[in-house]
Parts: structure tokens; sequence; C-alpha cells
């Protein structure tokens, strides 16, 4: 098992926005899925200890969220935000910034590659990216640091029809080519089918799993 929560209640400036959760989550690719306000991105935040509950218990892999060192726990947990948030320079610079922190080195054309990007994005400014490609130089950062599990919300609220079908594939691709489970949180229900190996609906805090094998 890869996430299990267990009566996990965690509130906001008084508000109750996950109200006692419990539920597992698998190895793969998983879809969230719900209306806005559902508590979606919040309970990526919890799964990577950007945020913690205020009662119950998260599980990771059997152990106690909180008994990993945050850090660790997020190397190995990398979350991508909805909004591209990249730091002045190149992409490489961008995309290498994780694993220096760390001490190691970074495959960048690899990570590259991976997000759906040539290696000529190296030397460009990451600030002067349209959006979609600012996402994904957001996607190749997280992926140099090598991590066990992807957790993307809302990769593609932000863009095109176009930009989203392609976003989308390049999902599909690395779902098959990384061993890293994926968790994507998405509004659109379509998506979630089309992306997700299984397909959780998150709604009034309660998550009833939705089995659909994704179609080509």
């Amino acid at each position: 098992m890869l996430f299990a929560l267990r009566e996990m209640t965690y509130r906001r400036g008084g508000r109750v926005i996950l109200p006692a959760l419990t539920v597992a989550l698998e190895e793969g690719m998983t879809a969230l899925v719900g209306p806005s306000g559902a508590g979606k991105s919040t309970l990526l935040r919890l799964l990577n200890r950007l945020a913690d509950p205020d009662s119950g218990t998260i599980h990771y892999r059997g152990r106690d969220l909180r008994d990993y060192d945050v850090l660790e726990l997020r190397r190995e947990i990398a979350l991508v935000p909805q909004l591209p948030a990249l730091l002045p320079g190149s992409v490489a610079e961008n995309v290498s910034y994780g694993p220096r922190l760390c001490g190691r080195q970074c495959e960048l054309n690899r990570a590259l590659a991976l997000a759906g990007l040539d290696s000529t994005f190296a030397e460009r400014s990451a600030q002067q990216l349209s959006v979609g490609e600012q996402q994904r130089v957001m996607l190749a950062r997280a992926l140099a640091l090598e991590p066990a599990v992807l957790l993307l919300d809302e990769p593609t609220a932000a863009l095109d029809e176009r930009s989203r079908d392609a976003v989308e594939r390049t999902l599909l691709e690395l779902h098959q080519r990384v061993s890293a489970a994926i968790i994507v949180v998405t509004h659109d229900q379509g998506q979630a089918h089309r992306l997700g190996d299984r397909v959780l609906i998150l709604d009034g805090g309660r998550i009833q799993p939705q089995p659909q094998a994704v179609s080509a």
C-alpha cells in the first residue's frame, strides 16, 4: 500500500477541510477528482508534509509519515504545484537545483526528455517560456530528484486544449517509463479517466473509489 490515511482530519482557519478521512492510495497512477474546494490540493500537501493533519494518521508504505525526516521525505515524494514557480535563470539551473542541494549529479537531458522537452531547452531562460513549457520544466525539476512518488496538482489547469493534450500524452508515457507512483489532482472527470489506472472522487470529505481503466 502506498498511502493509508485513517480518521485524518485537517482544519484551516477554524474550518474543517478534510473531516475524519479514511482512504487507501495504491501504487500506479491514481487520479483524484472533485469540485473546487473539496480539499484535493490540501490532500497532496499533507502527503509530503507541507501540512500536517490535526488528528488521525497518514502512513506511507507502512510507516507513519511523521517518522520520516521531512526534507528526505519531500525528495522521495515530489510535489508539482498547479502554478509554475520557477527560479530566475536557465532551465538547466532550475532542473538541477534539487539534485545540487542533495549533493547529487543531475541527469539533465533525461529529466527534460521524461517531461517532453528536448535538450535545446537547457540553456533557455525559464522566465521566457510559455506557461505549458514552464509546467514541463516544473515536472522535469521534480523528476530530476528521481522520486518514488510524484504528486501533480492540476498539471493542465492553465493550459489550452492543445497543450493539455500534449501534457496528458507526456504523463501517460511517463507512467510507462518510470517506476514512480503518480497521484494527479484534476477537476476534469474526463482527464481523470484518461490518465488514472484508478479514479477517486473527493467530495464532502469522503473518497469513493471508482475503478476505471485507461483507454488509449
